[in-house]
């Protein structure tokens, strides 16, 4: 795959994986997934945007392969590669402010260039991420994800403490924040009208050190192309001693979150258990 230029392996193997995904026991998933966020569209649609996102996933694991060239933005020359910036005042404003930083996202399009991109900036983020269930994934792609990103945190015991240290210290720190989390600190927050086992830690960690959020997302464009979009502050609620309220900042992102996948279904990974059965 490495010498296949990009464009032409990623569809030969999103052609491959559209076939394959509806015959495994995650289409299912995704189907039901779908029926309950989407439940104004047809089943024909559902499949649609399920064999969309299946195009999408295995376009992104292609590009896994060739993420060290894959990112090609000049901050110099920002509109002659494939990816397109939308907020570069943003990265400036928090290279240049002497506090600590929240940015989350989902698991949209290629999220994996997110990280990439700030530190084509220069701009130092702690990410959190997963270790894949798969010994030798994992190592490949610690490999190739060490080579272009910043400092990476692996998810489990130790993590929230390591993100902590981070903020501590003036950091800022990127996470994923769109997946089911099992947990007893789990709150409970709609999602698509349906209730959802989320993730508060965001929202503690923003009410702890009391400094900016903000919302980033990848959009994958026709012919190989990318946005990656980043907001300013997000203003989350606060409660009568004003601090920052944990169940309101959470279902503050979560909206977010919900109206990105409701942009852009098909670059959304719906084949995850996000709601209870």
């Amino acid at each position: 795959m490495r010498l296949i230029p990009v464009e032409i392996a990623a569809e030969i193997v999103a052609r491959t994986v559209r076939n394959l995904g509806p015959l495994l026991p995650r289409h299912r998933t995704g189907m039901k997934n779908l029926a309950r966020a989407f439940p104004e569209k047809d089943k024909a649609e559902r499949r649609r945007i399920l064999s969309m996102m299946w195009d999408n996933l295995a376009r992104t694991a292609v590009e896994y392969i060739h993420l060290d060239t894959l990112f090609d933005y000049d901050v110099n020359n920002p509109h002659t590669g494939r990816i397109d910036v939308v907020g570069t005042e943003i990265f400036e404003k928090l290279i240049k402010q002497d506090k600590p930083a929240i940015i989350f996202t989902g698991h949209f399009a290629n999220w994996e260039l997110l990280p990439v991109c700030a530190q084509i900036y220069d701009l130092k983020i702690s990410s959190l991420y997963r270790i894949p269930n798969n010994p030798f994934v994992a190592k490949r792609i610690l490999e190739i994800r060490s080579k272009v990103m910043g400092d990476l945190i692996a998810s489990g015991s130790g993590a929230v403490f390591k993100l902590m240290n981070v903020l501590d210290q003036g950091g800022r720190i990127g996470v994923l924040v769109d997946q089911k989390f099992k947990s007893r600190s789990k709150l409970v927050i709609p999602f698509f009208g349906h209730d959802a086992q989320t993730n508060p830690l965001i929202g503690k960690l923003a009410r702890e050190y009391d400094c900016p959020v903000h919302g980033a997302r990848v959009i994958r464009l026709p012919k190989g192309r990318f946005r990656l979009e980043i907001t300013d502050e997000i203003t989350l609620p606060r409660d009568s001693a004003s601090r920052i309220d944990v169940r309101g900042a959470v279902t503050t992102i979560t909206c977010i979150i919900e109206g990105w996948i409701r942009d852009h279904p098909e670059q959304w990974l719906w084949i995850h258990r996000r709601w209870a059965r």
